[in-house]
């Protein structure tokens, strides 16, 4: 259901610079030991290298940063993990083995886990050499889905752990609210993704020219199903910027505001930089990101990539729903210093929807 609501601080969001500070509503707790000052921080990220190619355990040790797979899953039951396969290209998208160490603590952990995703597009679906194109065709899109999952190594590896694997596209659906949605009151979510106590964002990290970074919040455009929001999500940005939104953030916020996402591990292995998600040069930046909160993991990661997150849309509506911290001093970093693994990566070129859209799910099959 659209929502026509006008909001005040959506207003001025659009009116003021990107960086505008925002007021918190909670501070850190401070004591005094000696001569020393500790700061009770709400929000934990951890860094951690991968030596010697070893990816799980990097993943492993980055769990184990913010307290042990019981601790971060503690209380929940059924859990989503959500990589980011935008297509059918390794070269963009996130590891199997990272995904697979995280069903190997869920399961051991006695969680019931599953890997869903909603992919954008794949070659000989809705991407052929006259282009891209949306669709909400069913069938289409099953397929696509399959060909992403098979050819990615996702089918091979649920049939290895024997968990299911989990289009989004389509299937049953539900309707869940999203309290102060800046597109909508509803979002229409597979019934899975309903269902779920929690859903762990699972991106690599990549540059994005719509969006500035594409981390665990962007990666939240591939659960909006397909059979209703189209395929590439071209419905979904038009209606986003026909009413105003800065880098595809009102979409992403909403969603963020709609599904239970309290685990985040980002995929840093192999980044990109530049021109993503797709287009971009990978950087071999070896680390692997956790959190808890999906904003205080992009503010780290977008700093690990040498970016100021004040700049980045979906970061400061996410702040200004009061949805993470406000600022980098409201975040307690484990494992490696972000100063000694930041690496300065290449900025993408920036287009709005509206530039982009007449070359990019404009047609429909």
């Amino acid at each position: 259901m659209t929502n026509n609501k006008k909001h005040h601080s959506r207003r001025e969001f659009i009116q003021t610079t990107i960086g505008a500070g925002i007021a918190v509503s909670a501070y850190p707790f401070t004591f005094c030991r000696g001569n020393e000052q500790f700061v009770k921080k709400d929000f934990i990220v951890s860094i951690v290298k991968i030596r010697d190619h070893n990816i799980a355990y990097a993943v492993e040790k980055a769990i184990d940063l913010l307290g042990g797979i019981n601790t971060v899953t503690g209380g929940k039951e059924r859990i989503m993990l959500k990589p980011n396969l935008v297509a059918n290209s390794p070269t963009y998208t996130t590891k199997p083995e990272v995904i697979k160490t995280l069903v190997n603590l869920m399961k051991n952990a006695g969680k019931d886990v599953c890997i869903c995703e909603g992919s954008a597009a794949a070659s000989g679906f809705n991407a052929t050499d006259e282009g891209i194109f949306r669709t909400k065709k069913q069938d289409i899109l099953d397929g696509m889905q399959q060909y992403v999952f098979d050819q990615l190594g996702y089918t091979g590896l649920a049939q290895s752990v024997n968990i299911p694997l989990i289009n989004l596209h389509s299937g049953e659906m539900a309707e869940v609210e999203v309290q102060d949605g800046y597109l909508f009151d509803k979002i229409t979510l597979h019934n899975s993704v309903a269902e779920s106590d929690l859903l762990c964002s699972v991106p690599m990290m990549k540059t994005h020219v719509l969006a500035t970074v594409t981390l665990s919040m962007k990666n939240l455009i591939g659960v909006y199903p397909g059979t209703v929001y189209y395929s590439v999500r071209s419905w979904l940005h038009d209606h986003a910027a026909a009413n105003g939104s800065p880098g595809v953030a009102y979409e992403i916020v909403d969603m963020l505001k709609a599904v239970k996402t309290g685990l985040v591990v980002i995929d840093a292995s192999t980044a990109m930089e530049g021109d993503g998600p797709t287009d971009g040069k990978l950087v071999d930046m070896g680390l692997i990101i956790a959190g808890t909160n999906p904003l205080a993991a992009d503010m780290v990661a977008t700093n690990l990539m040498g970016f100021n997150p004040d700049k980045v849309p979906a970061i400061n509506l996410a702040r200004q729903s009061d949805l993470g911290p406000n600022g980098m001093d409201e975040i307690e970093v484990r494992g490696e210093k972000i100063e000694d693994v930041r690496r300065s990566f290449r900025r993408p070129n920036i287009y709005s929807w509206p530039e982009v859209s007449p070359v990019w799910g404009n047609q429909e099959i």
